[in-house]
């Protein structure tokens, strides 16, 4: 038992090195192996899929620019606001907007990713629109928030970065939301 403990705890350290500083290296075989994802990092990633445009039946269009995301440790989610322009055929003129959702987080093996799921709008905003018009459009909202989030990648992790684990059997398992990141717990792998 005290091997496969000393085994763990340098394959573990292993692991420190080899990521860059972003893995998480436990103290003893019972700590949870885990990699930290800062919030700057989730920001650069997720700013590459925008701007985004999102037809809403031919009516119209919103444009969606990068989200702003915020860490929500305690409901374990995301939270991100973005600003956001509807124009088109229905509207006259362009109107200048912003949203705010929440999501939650899951992992993609196929592509070693962190994804958005479980979507939440808030509301949409539309000052120089007619209320019954902003009515309108959040009556839209929560699909409009599917199709513009919906499994967006927040972040990719690199084979190296896991190579150590998936050498114990280890693999990705639960994602929680801390105040400094995200942080993906290593748990073993299902047969």
């Amino acid at each position: 038992m005290l091997h496969r403990r000393q085994f763990l705890t340098n394959a573990t350290r292993s692991a420190w090195a080899l990521g860059g500083g972003v893995l998480l290296a436990g103290r003893s075989a019972r700590a949870q192996p885990s990699y930290t994802v800062p919030l700057a990092q989730l920001q650069d990633m997720v700013a590459e899929k925008f701007p985004r445009s999102v037809p809403v039946q031919g009516l119209f269009n919103l444009s969606l620019q990068a989200p702003r995301l915020r860490l929500l440790p305690e409901v374990n989610r995301l939270g991100a606001a973005m600003a956001v322009d509807a124009a088109g055929p229905a509207l006259r003129r362009s109107h200048a907007g912003s949203f705010e959702v929440e999501f939650a987080l899951r992992y993609e093996a196929s592509d070693r990713s962190l994804r958005a799921h479980q979507i939440r709008l808030g509301r949409l905003d539309f000052p120089s629109l007619k209320p019954a018009v902003t009515d309108l459009l959040n009556a839209y909202g929560p699909v409009l928030a599917e199709q513009s989030l919906r499994e967006v990648t927040l972040h990719q992790l690199r084979p190296q970065d896991t190579a150590v684990f998936d050498g114990l059997g280890l693999q990705p398992g639960p994602i929680t939301v801390t105040a400094q990141g995200l942080t993906v717990a290593f748990v073993p792998k299902q047969p």
